[in-house]
């Protein structure tokens, strides 16, 4: 029962009814030299991690992306720049440009890509969270910043410290967002979030003026913008983006008429930028073009556009397997026999994910290759025929050869449309599922 042919041993050292009394005695003197023996070499190994540990401060610095573990993102930087200038080109005169960058710049990195966007001709930056404002400043970043929504009050000093502005829609957020400033001697500027329809956040359209009432007699709260964000832009159907625009031109207008003055005033996203000019006003929020991907089909054809995001990974393992051989999770895909089945560090942990199993191709040596069993939290797999066809040319990868899993390679392509199509989700989900993967910016 020592060695039991699965290599299970839970039940090795228990005597049987068959063991004899010095069988059984030799066996507890073996079991007590072998505890010596484990405790000996505990010593002797915490006596090793005591020493001196003998690799440089350079063998020992973080990994380069890649290195560490063979899966990454490349980002085009070179991209980002182009997008935001054939953006720029289709602005009215004197519209200013705010490049959207949360959620780590749509997963391909907030700081690199913010500074390409400010290099290029962007004006201003907008954010989700204070954090995101805060690493921004803190790698050196000194545009003006927006945070989309209003934060939590415990990060007004966060706020006014690292002078990131807030969105605001509630009276208290911005007395007390006032009261610090004042008491610190400093101006607390603010964006109105206003609801013209979307109901996700802001003041009611109809109730922008009694807010405002509200709130402006501090001396030190400043409105320096007022926006609203459309529920439709993306839509063939443009009934109720021309219902948001018109409420939201009406606000501004009474607004004025009040005697407040409305500072930057925007509304366009993407897909309204490029589809509707009219609605450009003094600013327009970019985002998914700033990336080089489409919002809706029309606007194709305004804007020629580059990807800025490809997925790529180096091979783990391989297997050649015989016919009805199974793999991953299930052994829900079996060989048809002849294929090497070759594993990647990437899996639904990292943005690709489960969903997608058995149903995309990956690129290898600029050849479309199938992907094959359940995709891992970690991992997952894809199948090479290695039947020779006058057709099609042999590949055999090894491991360590580069594998494509979103970009293009040669004449093969696969993009963030087609994964998100095959998910029936948005293109936003597809790049910031692969936020957690280490970046390289080229």
């Amino acid at each position: 029962m020592d060695n039991l042919p699965n290599g299970f041993t839970g039940f090795a050292h228990l005597p049987n009814e068959f063991e004899s009394a010095g069988e059984a005695s030799r066996r507890s003197r073996a079991a007590t030299a072998g505890a010596a023996q484990a405790q000996h070499s505990h010593s002797q190994l915490s006596a090793n991690h005591r020493r001196a540990i003998p690799f440089t401060e350079v063998e020992l610095a973080d990994p380069r992306p890649g290195d560490g573990r063979w899966a990454w993102a490349e980002i085009d930087l070179s991209a980002i720049r182009h997008n935001v200038a054939q953006s720029r080109r289709l602005l009215q005169p004197r519209c200013r440009l705010m490049a959207v960058v949360k959620a780590d710049a749509y997963g391909h990195g907030i700081v690199g890509v913010s500074k390409a966007a400010i290099g290029a001709g962007a004006d201003r930056l907008a954010v989700s969270t204070v954090a995101e404002g805060i690493e921004l400043r803190k790698a050196g970043v000194n545009a003006p910043i927006l945070v989309l929504a209003q934060p939590p009050r415990q990060t007004i000093p966060h706020l006014l410290g690292y002078r990131i502005t807030p969105s605001i829609y509630e009276p208290d957020f911005a007395i007390a967002y006032a009261e610090a400033a004042d008491l610190h001697g400093m101006m607390a500027p603010y964006h109105l979030a206003v609801n013209t329809g979307m109901n996700r956040l802001g003041v009611r359209h109809d109730e922008a003026i009694e807010f405002l009432h509200q709130v402006s007699f501090h001396r030190a709260l400043e409105l320096e913008g007022v926006f609203t964000h459309y529920a439709t832009a993306e839509c063939a159907e443009t009934l109720d983006l021309q219902l948001q625009a018109r409420r939201f031109i009406d606000t501004v207008d009474n607004m004025r008429t009040a005697g407040f003055d409305p500072g930057v005033v925007h509304a366009a996203n993407s897909a309204a930028a490029l589809r509707y000019p009219s609605v450009q006003f003094d600013m327009v929020r970019l985002g998914l073009v700033l990336y080089g991907l489409h919002p809706c089909p029309e606007t194709r054809q305004i804007a020629e556009l580059r990807p800025a995001m490809s997925v790529h990974a180096r091979i783990t393992d391989t297997h050649v397997l015989g016919v009805s051989e199974g793999v991953s999770y299930g052994l829900h895909y079996r060989s048809p026999g002849s294929v090497k089945v070759c594993t990647i560090p990437v899996g639904y942990a990292d943005g690709l994910r489960y969903a997608l199993s058995g149903n995309i191709d990956f690129i290898v040596n600029g050849r479309y290759v199938r992907q094959v069993g359940a995709i891992c939290m970690d991992s997952c797999m894809f199948e090479v025929d290695l039947r020779r066809s006058a057709a099609r040319e042999r590949i055999d990868p090894q491991v360590g050869d580069e594998v494509v899993i979103l970009g293009k390679q040669g004449l093969a392509e696969i993009t963030v449309d087609e994964l998100a199509g095959k998910l029936m989700t948005t293109p936003y989900e597809i790049t910031t599922g692969f936020s957690s993967l280490p970046k390289v910016f080229t």
